[in-house]
């Protein structure tokens, strides 16, 4: 058995998606970890956030994947701004992902777990999809192309983490000193 850490992703809706999603946790697996979701297999008949956290608890750390999931041909950004310094934006052909991608990141980063942010390239970098919001950089990647963990900037960030996650996993085991 291997290391477990939370994956969050949402339900892929494309073949990409899913392959994409297929070699992430074969790799997870050479890595010697093991991949958790909250699903039909674990679902919690609790609010979804106390089944989230009961299953992220057990975990070393968190990989989000944040697919395309909703579509916007034309977004305005602070629609109607009236405020000085502030103005109304129009973004194009842009992408969402599920808001569990933001939700359960935060969540992980209030258990103290290591976290590594994925986005699929054109979903809106707001929220835990900005680069550098959880300590690390957010890899983007194209499911279609390439597997972020061969590309060499993508795969030092993906070793970094994994470190965090053995150390997560370490630390762990050690009780804690009263002195």
């Amino acid at each position: 058995m291997g290391i477990s850490v939370f994956l969050s992703h949402p339900s892929p809706h494309l073949d990409s998606q899913k392959v994409f999603l297929e070699r992430i946790e074969a790799y997870l697996k050479r890595q010697g970890l093991d991949s958790c979701s909250m699903g039909a297999s674990n679902y919690d008949m609790d609010a979804p956030l106390t089944g989230i956290r009961r299953l992220m608890v057990g975990c070393c750390g968190l990989l989000a994947v944040a697919f395309k999931r909703a579509h916007a041909d034309t977004l305005t950004s602070r629609a109607g701004a009236n405020l000085p310094d502030t103005s109304e934006s129009l973004l194009r052909d842009i992408w969402l992902t599920s808001p569990f991608v933001q939700i359960e990141p935060a969540m992980a980063y209030q258990l103290g777990l290591p976290i590594l942010v994925l986005r699929e390239q054109g979903v809106l970098a707001e929220g835990i999809l900005e680069r550098g919001v959880t300590g690390l950089y957010c890899p983007e990647f194209n499911c279609s192309e390439e597997t972020p963990f061969e590309l060499s900037a993508s795969k030092s960030v993906v070793d970094q983490w994994i470190g965090r996650v053995r150390n997560a996993y370490d630390v762990r085991g050690v009780p804690p000193k009263l002195y």
